[in-house]
């Protein structure tokens, strides 16, 4: 039987190198990953001082109004007068939007009407044709406002009611 001491003198020592080439590799693969962080960083949609400045500057809270009372329009469809009741509210973030909205309410609802009683039946039936709708009337509003504030500051518009008959 082997005791420790005659084991110990049998396991053969290895000593490392110095100065070999796994510290080069090392540095290297450290360097590589600095310079891809760095690159990532400069980039970024919102790097340096204007990611800082949008992450500091709060958005303004939604403002809804609605454009009541809701439009009535009837169009004609093959053989038969149909009608359209649609109620509309419009988003902004802006107050002097709101305020051009309202002092051009007669304007906005005159296009809305010319608008809505200029559709068919069978373009309104499916929810792309409603879609559309809804994008021209989106522009037709902020037409009007850009020509009262210079800006068109309307964000969306929404249906909040859609009666066919």
């Amino acid at each position: 039987m082997a005791y420790a001491e005659d084991v110990e003198d049998e396991v053969p020592v290895v000593t490392p190198k110095k100065g070999g080439k796994g510290k080069w590799v090392a540095i290297g693969v450290v360097a590589l990953v600095l310079l891809g962080a760095g690159g990532y960083a400069l980039t970024r949609p919102h790097a340096g001082k204007a990611g800082a400045e949008a992450a500091e500057a709060p958005k303004a809270p939604e403002i809804f109004l609605p454009l009541d009372p809701a439009f009535v329009v009837n169009f004609q469809d093959q053989d038969a007068t149909r009608y359209l009741q649609v109620g509309v509210t419009v988003m902004t973030h802006d107050q002097t939007a709101v305020q051009a909205m309202k002092d051009s309410d007669p304007v906005i609802r005159n296009a809305l009407v010319m608008l809505f009683s200029s559709q068919t039946y069978a373009g309104l039936s499916d929810t792309a044709g409603k879609q559309k709708l809804q994008a021209e009337a989106l522009d037709a509003v902020r037409k009007i406002v850009a020509d009262r504030t210079g800006k068109p500051d309307v964000d969306a518009l929404y249906f909040t009611s859609f009666v066919m008959q």
